[in-house]
């Protein structure tokens, strides 16, 4: 079922009756919508005069829906999943931390080629030549021990955006634009992660003492293009500030048509398949990840 996500970028009152979300504006608290939480995905919290009550809180991690609270400036600031949303989390759990480096390499090996791969398919579909590429997801090394991941995201970004475009995290603009999209991702992918079973917190390749979702940044990876896509029909359209219909265009992402061995899903279900894979290979039931491709 393809999942809801909901925004609330006005002062909000949530609560919770019977596994609903119940909605009702500050100014007009008799006034109430009502959603299953059966139906949503993801709440993005993003004004910060709306109030959320612990029950609700409760319901929705427990309903595995991911929710995202966003900074005074209307950046996604911190996640919530839940502890037990998977029947097998401990014998998954128990894989993941048996996972050896020989199998992380070959992993993450698998990741870097099916990024690179469709980034190429990006750049060919906005008219450049994606060929650049080709001999970055040709050979990929297992771990990618001479990093063809980053320099293929150098070459990538200046085809995309132009010769002078840098990625800077802390930049206005096509920067500010990609932050806001990939944190959307990275929220829906720890979603899919808690889903299968698996512990955000243990990574296969990224891994940093301040980062608490090493492995959603693995798993995403495949999934960025599609960010990007989104931020350069609107950077080509001028739209380069963050305002609610561009954080709207960028939220939609979650819903674009992803392939899968010739099965077409939306984005968001697309990632549940991903993850579900990497259950199963650090199971040993499976040795090849279930990656997407650009259509």
């Amino acid at each position: 079922m393809l999942k809801r996500t909901l925004v609330f970028s006005n002062p909000m009152n949530l609560s919770l009756k019977n596994q609903q979300i119940v909605i009702a504006y500050k100014d007009s608290p008799d006034e109430k919508v009502t959603v299953p939480i059966e139906d949503v995905g993801v709440v993005l919290l993003e004004h910060q005069h709306t109030s959320i009550s612990l029950p609700l809180l409760n319901a929705l991690v427990e309903g595995d829906v991911q929710v995202v609270i966003c900074n005074a400036k209307g950046m996604p600031n911190a996640m919530f999943h839940g502890m037990n949303s998977n029947n097998l989390q401990g014998e998954t759990l128990r894989n993941q931390i048996a996972c050896g480096e020989v199998l992380k390499k070959q992993l993450w090996k698998q990741i870097v080629e099916a990024k690179i791969r469709n980034q190429a398919a990006l750049l060919d579909s906005i008219g450049e030549d994606g060929s650049v590429l080709k001999p970055f997801y040709s050979n990929v090394k297992s771990g990618d021990t001479d990093n063809r991941e980053g320099i293929a995201a150098r070459i990538y970004f200046q085809h995309m955006f132009g010769d002078n475009f840098v990625r800077n995290r802390e930049e206005p603009g096509v920067n500010a634009l990609l932050n806001y999209g990939y944190t959307i991702l990275r929220a829906a992918t720890c979603r899919a992660i808690v889903t299968s079973g698996l512990l955000p917190a243990i990574g296969i390749f990224h891994h940093n003492r301040s980062n608490a979702y090493p492995l959603a940044d693995d798993l995403m990876e495949p999934f960025r293009p599609f960010v990007d896509s989104v931020v350069y029909d609107l950077a080509m359209h001028g739209k380069t500030e963050l305002t609610k219909d561009v954080k709207g265009d960028l939220i939609s992402v979650l819903y674009a048509d992803t392939s899968f061995r010739n099965v077409k899903r939306p984005l968001s279900v697309g990632l549940s398949m991903t993850t579900a894979s990497m259950a199963k290979c650090l199971a040993k039931e499976q040795s090849i990840l279930n990656l997407p491709t650009m259509l």
